[in-house]
């Protein structure tokens, strides 16, 4: 490995436990960035001279600090300077900080990092894009392209979401039992919120970018909280979820749907990681949505065909993820387990009434005119098709879409021909 390589793997994996401490050491974030990022400028000057440090958090959260204090003193020089040994040499300090710097302190200041990019008070779309700036260190640019917005909207997007938590007086101290069991859910919301982000991303890098680093949050999470039964779910789900990533998509960028994916392209590492964890988490007994979410996709992963697909399972896990968190997207998936099981009327039927609280959502009406046009119904399979390519997200559903007209064409050329039940949006 060289030099840039080793060290960027470095602060990669060092820089949630070098932000959080320097969080707490400032109180502002953007403060703990500017001394991450500073000493990160002097780790690529100092290590590959010097090699590695012991610890590369503690080399980085001192440096960082110092730097960052060195900063204050420039800016007010008739202020008192800190004790001697706050600015000591990295050399005669480094060991003793080293120490100091156990896990008890990296588990309170990861956690307040992930807490205070998670803060309720923020829209989800801030807390994505704060959690990957500041946690995981993408570049505005790699956030902006990921959202399909200018880097400039990216930025402006950030800045409030941290003058938002400046403004709300965000505490940062670690929390509490109980204010960890109430801000739990928020955090692992937030690193899912990162994943859909990335699995529903059009670029391939973007996708993968995204994905990967809410895993490793996930798995960072689950460090935190290694009894967590949610947390390994979360962590499960997303690991099966993106062990399909290879197949999900053609040389071309199209979407490759489940039953035509080639499963030899799965990944097994994370199939096998994923049904261990999930597995592991139902031990303990305590059931929650991740979870059952999990079981679904460790039910798809365990089938080596599309044919010996558990649809039944699936169907019964999805009514009780509706019990957990009720929620009209959830009913959709269910009825797409349910057709596999019962036929497409039996679905139709199921999703007929979330039409009004869907009407915007793309996949409602993918899903209902591929029903459609199971039961021969042609005509209203092309208007739904036609809602559902204009709610499409990414060129990759609108041409998902399409695939179903091209087949309405060929195989009813008149339905297509016809004006449509219903004007367009």
């Amino acid at each position: 490995m060289t030099d840039l390589a080793w060290i960027n793997a470095a602060l990669v994996a060092a820089r949630p436990q070098a932000v959080g401490a320097l969080l707490r050491y400032f109180r502002d974030l953007d403060t703990a960035e500017e001394a991450f990022q500073e000493a990160s400028l002097r780790a690529l000057r100092s290590w590959p001279r010097n090699g590695p440090p012991r610890d590369p958090a503690a080399w980085l959260i001192l440096v960082g600090r110092n730097a960052a204090l060195d900063g204050v003193r420039k800016r007010a020089r008739d202020a008192a300077l800190p004790d001697e040994e706050v600015l000591s040499d990295l050399d005669d300090v480094e060991a003793p900080l080293a120490e100091r710097l156990d896990g008890s302190h990296y588990r309170d200041d990861v956690l307040r990092l992930l807490f205070v990019c998670g803060h309720p008070e923020l829209p989800a779309t801030q807390q994505i894009a704060l959690a990957l700036r500041i946690v995981s260190g993408l570049s505005v640019k790699q956030i902006a392209r990921a959202f399909l917005v200018s880097e400039a909207a990216m930025e402006q997007r950030i800045t409030r979401a941290k003058a938002r938590i400046a403004k709300a007086e965000v505490p940062f101290e670690a929390p509490d039992a109980v204010q960890r069991s109430e801000r739990l859910g928020v955090v692992a919301a937030m690193v899912y919120l990162v994943f859909n982000e990335g699995y529903s991303a059009g670029d391939g890098e973007a996708r993968a970018e995204l994905c990967g680093e809410a895993i490793r949050l996930a798995r960072l999470l689950l460090r935190l909280f290694p009894t967590e039964p949610e947390i390994m779910g979360l962590t499960a789900l997303m690991l099966l979820q993106h062990a399909r990533a290879g197949a999900r998509f053609d040389a071309e960028g199209q979407v490759v749907l489940l039953e035509d994916q080639d499963r030899r392209l799965w990944d097994g590492k994370l199939i096998a990681e994923g049904l261990a964890l999930i597995d592991k988490a139902i031990r303990h007994r305590a059931p929650g949505a991740y979870q059952v979410q999990a079981a679904i996709a460790a039910l798809h992963a365990r089938a080596g065909r599309f044919e010996d697909t558990d649809w039944r399972g699936i169907e019964r896990l999805y009514a009780t993820l509706e019990l957990l968190a009720p929620s009209p997207v959830i009913t959709l998936n269910r009825a797409a387990a349910l057709s596999k099981a019962d036929g497409p009327a039996t679905a139709l039927a199921m999703i007929e009434p979330l039409a009004e609280r869907l009407d915007g959502y793309f996949h409602f009406h993918g899903t209902r005119g591929a029903l459609l046009l199971q039961l021969g119904r042609a005509a209203e399979a092309r208007t739904s098709f036609d809602r559902a390519i204009a709610l499409a997200n990414t060129a990759a559903e609108a041409n998902h879409i399409r695939q179903h007209l091209d087949r309405l064409a060929r195989d009813c050329p008149r339905a297509v021909s016809a004006p449509p039940a219903a004007a367009r949006p």
